[in-house]
This record gives C-alpha cells, structure tokens and sequence, in this order.
C-alpha cells in the first residue's frame, strides 16, 4: 500500500471536507507521482492485475489493423492528405506494435501511410514507447499526455473510459444523493450528500430513466466530456472506441442497484457496495495499489457524439466486431505449437462470457457519410454465417444472433 499516497488522500480530507468519488479516483489512479496508473509503465497481464485484449497475444491487433485499413482507404478515397493514427491510453505501446506488425505484413500502403500518436498519461509508460515500437519508431509522429489539437485519420481507445473518475450517486426518498468519501479515524468510508454539481442530476434527466429507491451507480461526466472534446479535435476521419458498458436503461435500473466500481489487484475483482447501506468496500481500501474502474454508460457516449456531429456507423460486441474482420479465417501455422497458442486466444477474445460479449466496440464517423464497417459486418443466421450490417443497432443486445 502507498502510505504517502493515503495520508496525502486523508490531509485533503481534513483541510477540505470530503471527497467526490471522482476526486478520490482521480487522485488514486492519476496523481503525477504516486497514482495507480501514473507511476507504473504497465499494469496488465499476467503480471499485472488485470488482463486486456492486447495481453491475450497479437491476434487482438492484428484483426483490429484489418479495420484502420478500411478506414485508411475511405479517407485516401476522400482525399484526405494523410491517415494520422492517434491510440489514447496507449500504455507501453503494445497494441500500436501489433498493429503495425500485422499492416507490414498484410497492408503494405496503410504501414507507410500510417503517422502514430500516443496518448498516455504516465511518463513511465511514454518512457518504454520507442523501446515496444522496435523498428517501427518511424512512424512514431508524437507521444503527449493529452489529445492533439487536429486529427485527420483514427482515434483509438482500448478500455479507456472505464477508467476515467466518476460519481457516485443514490437515490433516495428525498431524491438523488451524492456519494462522498470521508473518514472515520484513519479509515475512508462513504456518506451522502447533496450533488456537487447540478449537472449529476441533469445527466439523469437527459436519460429519461427512474432509478428505484435504494439504487445506487455511476455519472461519469469525464467520459462525457471527453467523447466531446474528442469528436472537436477529429478534423475528419473515424473513431474506434473499445470499452465494456451497457445502454443507461441497463445501468440505472435494478439489475445494476449495487452500482458497478470494481477494483483488481492481482487478478481479483472486489465490486462495490450494498446498495442499502454505505461502508467502506474494497475499491477504497488502497489507493494507488489498485484499478479502479466502472461500466461506461454507453447511451450518453453515443449522445454527445452525435451531438458533437459525429455519425454513429456501429454498435456490436467485441465477438461480433472480431468475426466481422475476419477472425475465423484468420491465418496460422498448422500442426504447430504456435497455432494452437493462436487458436486458444482467438477463443479467449471471443468466447461469450469473457471478453468477446462484456467488451462493445462504438465506431464513429465525422465527414465521412455512414460507410458500412467490416467490423460490423457479421450476422448469424440459422444455417449459415452471412454478413451483412449492423449499424444503428440500438444496443449490442439488439444484433440478431
């Protein structure tokens, strides 16, 4: 445990009052020194806490630079005057490798076309960039902390909104409350108050929904902000984003009453609280020494996107984005040790139940018409596999299977 850290958190605390939830996560996860994210080159795999797509094995990038080339082509056909290839939360640059290494081999015009930049926040993240890129630190325009003003091409996130501060809520009988963090001698716990903002309660309004007496979830009015801030930088081109969540209908209704914070240290999830009582759970227990996260709300995303002129061109999960860019075909090595390794993790990125089905991928458009996507592509049907499009499906859930 960071003992700096949580007695930095618990002198806030005494000097200025309690904590948003938001302002306890972001101090946890981001503070320059001393957060989760912020102080550690990488946090998952297998010797990490969690894992991602890009951990199982390079198959995760290799399918997604079958998309980018898509996009590149569509935008070379605009005549867009280059294809800038912006990743933000890019860790150590494992997935940008593993794209780059797939478009050398297969999409020779999209490689040479391709200008990265890396977004991330932790400079000992930035500080092994070059190293992962190996011979690719060619293509490598810029790494930065924060989005760059103009994009022309794709902006991609990998679990990224997920992880951005957000507020906690209740409802109670005399309508919605705050959850704040405080102390009780040296341990953090929550209590409720009145909003800190009156945006919490307008968020709420614009979603038409009625949560229960008792429930309790999230507002993240950082990952509003962002997809905002993110459709006005995208001077044209496309967005990808990667992410688990659900419609605001799902998240604010009983079957998420509990809310939906997690924290993983060591490969072990503890979830949030009782949604009838407030105490001191486990996401709270060591800050700086674990991930904290909550679902994306993904029906306000996809509002402030179009909002922002952004064109919705799919929704599905990840199962079905991978099928569609052609994961049952993707090549391998036969009779090898190699391809059974390859086999076993396209089952694991697609294999319903893990990360294929709680894992959506939103890909958005900005003056580029409503283009069908390969990666949305992909339809069941009861005696064969056709593809077809998927776009405008009001929530993954809706996508005939």
């Amino acid at each position: 445990m960071s003992a700096t850290l949580r007695s930095l958190i618990i002198q806030r605390i005494r000097e200025s009052g309690p904590l948003t939830v938001a302002e306890f996560m972001d101090i946890a996860l981001y503070h320059p020194v001393l957060g989760y994210y912020t102080r550690a080159a990488r946090r998952t795999g297998r010797t990490g806490d969690f894992f991602t797509s890009v951990d199982v094995g390079p198959q995760f990038g290799a399918l997604l630079a079958t998309q980018l080339n898509e996009m590149y082509r569509l935008l070379a056909a605009a005549g867009a005057p280059k294809f800038e290839l912006v990743e933000v939360g890019a860790s150590n640059a494992q997935l940008a490798r593993d794209v780059l290494d797939a478009a050398e081999e297969v999409y020779p015009e999209l490689y040479t076309a391709i200008r990265l930049t890396l977004v991330e926040t932790s400079h000992a993240a930035r500080a092994t960039q070059r190293q992962m890129l190996g011979r690719h630190q060619n293509h490598l325009a810029a790494q930065l902390e924060t989005l760059p003003d103009r994009v022309c091409g794709v902006i991609v996130t990998n679990e990224l909104l997920d992880a951005l501060p957000t507020h906690a809520v209740t409802m109670t009988p005399g309508g919605l409350r705050e959850i704040f963090i405080g102390l009780a001698g040296e341990r953090f716990v929550e209590q409720t108050g009145l909003p800190s903002t009156p945006e919490l309660a307008h968020y709420i309004q614009r979603l038409d929904v009625s949560p229960p007496p008792g429930w309790r979830g999230e507002v993240n009015l950082a990952a509003v902000d962002w997809i905002r801030s993110a459709a006005r930088r995208l001077d044209r081109g496309f967005m990808i984003l990667i992410d688990y969540g659900h419609s605001a209908m799902e998240l604010f209704s009983d079957r998420h009453d509990a809310g939906t914070l997690t924290s993983y240290h060591r490969h072990t999830a503890a979830v949030g609280s009782d949604p009838l009582k407030l105490g001191d759970p486990a996401w709270l227990a060591c800050p700086g020494e674990q991930d904290i996260t909550s679902h994306v709300d993904l029906t306000s995303i996809r509002a402030a996107a179009l909002d922002e002129g952004l064109d919705e061109l799919g929704l599905v999960d990840q199962t079905h984005f991978l099928l569609g860019l052609g994961a049952l075909d993707f090549p391998d090595s036969r009779g090898s040790i190699g391809a059974v390794k390859h086999r076993l993790a396209l089952k694991t990125l697609l294999v319903p139940g893990g990360l294929g089905s709680t894992h959506k991928v939103l890909l958005l458009g900005k003056h580029m018409g409503t283009p069908p996507m390969q990666g949305c592509s992909f339809r069941l049907n009861s005696k064969n596999i056709r593809r077809n499009s998927t776009r405008h499906a009001d929530t993954p859930g809706d996508a005939e299977t």
